[in-house]
């Protein structure tokens, strides 16, 4: 900075020499002003103290000259050099809405830091006449759970309708530690009509092994009810599922998974979404952010992409002892992802789904729907002679009308984006169902440049 500085002061110098301003005073003015100020204004009332000027155009060109100098620095410095932007590709589509920056993290899971299922069968109490209607498995799981505390009965002793069986599953995480608490999901394993008010009964939680990792227990929370007389002749409401609640937190860790995620110097990152394209860009994004660490022994490309879904990286020396930074750091990194083109079509509920990448063709669309209106009544034939031992003739009838919609041949130019894509279709004044027809037969008459999923 200081020699930028002087070299400015040389060169207005030798500007205001020829203005007739001379070099000491500007030299012994400027020293002054790099001790009291060097902002613009600073720079102007040096200036305007300045006795040495020839006339006062010399003086008023002096001024704008080193104003202009002097704003031009303080530009140049506090503006950065911003990279030259890339063109974007064709069609208007900015390279934003093609890729998408996602973290690592978010697109890849380590091998070995996975989560385990685990599951168990227990009783609940407190159904308020709502529990199983004597089942012989709830009984028998009755009298084994009191045999425990010392109290033998046979299971024919058991007539409560405030029992009921449960199927219990929970999800343990990797590195959970033992004394950690997870959450509960309870199911009605019989015909328990709700599980409103019920407690959970102390069950232990098995894991694929067999073996006891957690202990569950504690109030059922429920989000459904039922209410009414149920059966022939009575009216019931129901909301949701009232034979399924959670317990928040309600399973204690008792026994720790052994997890393992380093494997020879070496981390396995796996795809969420196997994709070709998005590991090789997992690959590269950890390569070239891991050469800008300061590493005494850096490793060259420490990312190789074995498969779409597997990226092997490679751990440095200087992270050997402790690979959850480095772990941390890879799984920050923001990668580009690249969605392919695809078109999901769930006929049950209607519903479809197209990523940012599909595109069509030039093709010409005419669709028309049909609309069936069948309209049924009864003629009543009374007989002509009361009491005459007659009985009423009833004669159904149904007028049928088929009504088709007019569908004009409609020219579709190329579309680039799912966006042109939609205005198109929704132009057409089309259902939903309509459109899966039109998709599918875009795709059979090739215009359609995107998978087509049916659900």
């Amino acid at each position: 900075m200081s020699n930028f500085l002087s070299s400015l002061v040389g060169n207005i110098c030798e500007i205001l020499k020829v203005l007739g301003i001379s070099r000491s005073s500007v030299r012994r003015e400027s020293l002054e002003l790099g001790a009291r100020d060097s902002s613009l204004f600073g720079s102007l009332s040096f200036l305007s103290q300045t006795p040495v000027v020839t006339s006062f155009s010399s003086r008023l060109a002096s001024v704008a000259l080193l104003s202009a100098v002097c704003f031009a620095a303080q530009v140049t410095q506090a503006q950065p050099v911003l990279p030259i932007p890339q063109a974007a590709p064709p069609g208007g589509v900015t390279r934003s809405q093609m890729n998408l920056n996602v973290q690592v993290r978010d697109l890849c899971f380590v091998l070995g830091a996975r989560d385990n299922q685990l599951v168990g069968y227990g009783i609940v109490s407190g159904l308020a006449g709502d529990g199983d209607k004597d089942p012989e498995y709830t009984l028998q799981a009755i009298s084994n759970m009191l045999e425990r505390f010392g109290l033998t009965l046979p299971p024919t002793a058991l007539t409560s309708k405030n029992i009921g069986a449960v199927i219990l599953t929970a999800d343990i995480p990797p590195f959970v530690r033992s004394g950690s608490r997870i959450d509960v999901h309870v199911s009605a394993m019989g015909d328990a009509r709700s599980l409103h008010g019920a407690v959970l009964a102390r069950t232990p939680l098995m894991g694929p092994d067999s073996k006891i990792y957690a202990v569950a227990q504690g109030p059922v929370a429920v989000g459904g009810f039922i209410g009414g007389i149920p059966g022939p002749g009575g009216a019931s409401v129901q909301k949701n599922h009232p034979t399924s609640g959670q317990i928040v937190r309600g399973a204690v860790v008792e026994k720790e998974i052994p997890v393992s995620f380093v494997r020879e110097k070496k981390l396995e990152f796996i795809m969420r979404q196997p994709d070709f394209v998005n590991a090789q860009s997992v690959a590269q994004t950890i390569n070239r952010e891991a050469g800008l660490l300061p590493l005494v022994h850096k490793v060259s490309e420490p990312a190789l992409a074995i498969n779409g879904s597997t990226i092997q990286v490679k751990i440095p020396d200087d992270y050997a002892e402790n690979p959850v930074s480095y772990l941390a750091f890879i799984e920050q990194l923001f990668v580009p992802v690249n969605t392919p083109a695809r078109v999901v079509l769930n006929e049950r509920t209607g519903t479809i789904v197209a990523t940012s990448r599909v595109a069509v063709s030039s093709c010409a669309v005419a669709h028309g729907n049909i609309i069936v209106n069948i309209a049924q009544s009864y003629d009543i034939t009374q007989p002509q002679v009361p009491l005459a031992g007659g009985a009423p003739i009833i004669a159904p009838s149904a007028d049928i009308v088929i009504n088709e919609g007019e569908g004009m041949l409609t020219p579709f130019r190329g579309m680039p984006t799912v966006q042109d894509v939609a205005n198109s279709l929704n132009a057409l004044g089309v259902t939903p169902r309509d459109m899966m027809a039109i998709f599918q037969a875009m795709k059979q008459a090739g215009a359609l440049q995107a998978e087509l999923i049916l659900k």
